[in-house]
């Protein structure tokens, strides 16, 4: 059997199955399995150099049934049109997972903002939100920072949009800057609820987090933040890696030494000799593995060699559908992206939610309104786990999509 790393198509293929479980028909399916809407732009930018060069942009919105839709937008060379719809899909299932009034929303443009410069980024920011203005909005569809994009991408979009209706919008864009109605905690929102996740699945299996044995496979802005959380709990994190190899060390690494010493884009093995591989990493002997990096990671081919009884997953896709079969097969508690991934559009949610009332709450609040929401979500998708006698994915992709497919019938669509 040839393993479908088709992100797209997987994603459609959980989606059938779980509505198939929820009792839904072939139409809803039908009206599921793609965005309502996708636009793809292009955007003319001056560079600096006098010159003119025309980027390519996308925004996808899955559906807009239960409330406006809501994702990130990412700058990246690789970004392509299949990936933004797959993403906008897992969108509407995370915002169901954690029931926000959402759907699901995803951007992109094809550029590598590392070879540009910031008045460059800034030009292509805005001229995006330019080109996307007519279908974006508080109410329609709020954008919010992905790969290789920040509170700075953010504050300027959010001017641009600004300018174009004659009236601040803070409710327009979430992870802005704290001063311009950006919300306490978001930075690290994402790798908080990755953090709860991981704290209830070792709950589950009886693990303590202070004896756990820990690796991660990412040290960009999800994997060193859930690194220093997960340190500063008293776990042994035995390995780390980036894009450029792997660290191990069976009696727990120094995160803090770790994080000193990486430089902005996360990288830090360079600066060792004893590296070890990626598929090295996988196999180490450990309780928990927390893939915070890219998709297709887990295999087919590596999964069986996995040791540990639990794996998160912290960045988007990265387990197969073969691989997630055989690690459930042997007993492995996987917890999914979608749910494990969930902290930062909550939190997205609570900074949307402040800027319509005006009144902003105190990282202690955002802290404790996020941890009752994941629990209750995680609590949710492993009832149903359970009682179904179904693995954590499908249960998650089943509670994700249970309310827009109820909202989609009560409004008639199908």
């Amino acid at each position: 059997m040839v393993e479908n790393l088709n992100l797209f198509t997987s994603t459609q293929e959980v989606i059938k199955d779980g509505l198939h479980k929820l009792g839904f028909g072939e139409e809803m399916y039908e009206l599921l399995k793609e965005p309502m809407r996708m636009m793809t732009v292009r955007i003319p930018v001056r560079m600096d150099d006098g010159s003119v060069q025309v980027f390519t942009g996308f925004r996808a919105q899955h559906n807009d049934s239960v409330g406006p839709t809501k994702g990130g937008v990412r700058f990246h060379p690789d970004v392509d049109e299949e990936e933004v719809k797959a993403m906008s899909m897992w969108m509407t299932i995370k915002c169901g997972i954690v029931d926000l009034p959402y759907g699901g929303g995803k951007g992109g443009i094809v550029c590598d903002p590392r070879t540009m410069s910031m008045n460059e980024i800034e030009r292509l920011s805005r001229g995006y939100v330019r080109a996307i203005s007519q279908i974006v909005g508080p109410t329609k569809d709020i954008p919010a920072p992905d790969v290789f994009t920040n509170s700075q991408i953010m504050a300027w979009m959010m001017d641009e949009y600004s300018h174009l209706r004659e009236n601040d919008s803070p409710g327009f864009i979430t992870g802005k800057p704290i001063v311009l109605g950006g919300s306490q905690g978001r930075e690290k929102a994402t790798a908080q609820g990755v953090t709860i996740c991981i704290e209830e699945a070792a709950k589950k299996r009886g693990l303590k987090i202070q004896d756990a044995r820990i690796v991660i496979q990412g040290f960009g802005n999800a994997g060193s933040f859930l690194s220093k959380f997960l340190y500063d709990a008293g776990a042994k994190i035995v390995g780390i890696s980036d894009a450029y190899g792997a660290l191990h060390d069976p009696d727990g690494l120094d995160i803090d030494y770790l994080l000193d010493r990486r430089d902005s884009f996360g990288t830090v093995t360079t600066l060792f000799e004893n590296t070890i591989s990626n598929k090295e990493l996988f196999e180490l002997d450990c309780d928990i593995i927390v893939p915070a990096a890219v998709a297709n990671q887990i295999t087919a081919e590596n999964a069986p060699n996995i040791k540990a009884s639990i794996v998160v997953e912290a960045a988007n896709g990265p387990t197969t559908e073969e691989a997630t079969r055989i690690l459930t097969d042997k007993g492995v508690l996987l917890v999914p992206d979608v749910l494990a991934s969930a902290g930062g559009v909550t939190v997205s949610y609570f900074e949307w939610v402040q800027n319509n009332q005006g009144y902003y709450w105190t990282e202690e609040e955002v802290n404790e309104k996020l941890r009752t929401k994941l629990i209750e979500a995680f609590e949710n998708v492993y009832h149903t786990a359970e009682t179904r006698k179904i693995n954590m994915r499908l249960a998650a992709y089943m509670v994700g999509l249970r309310n827009t497919a109820e909202a989609s019938r009560f409004r008639g669509w199908v």
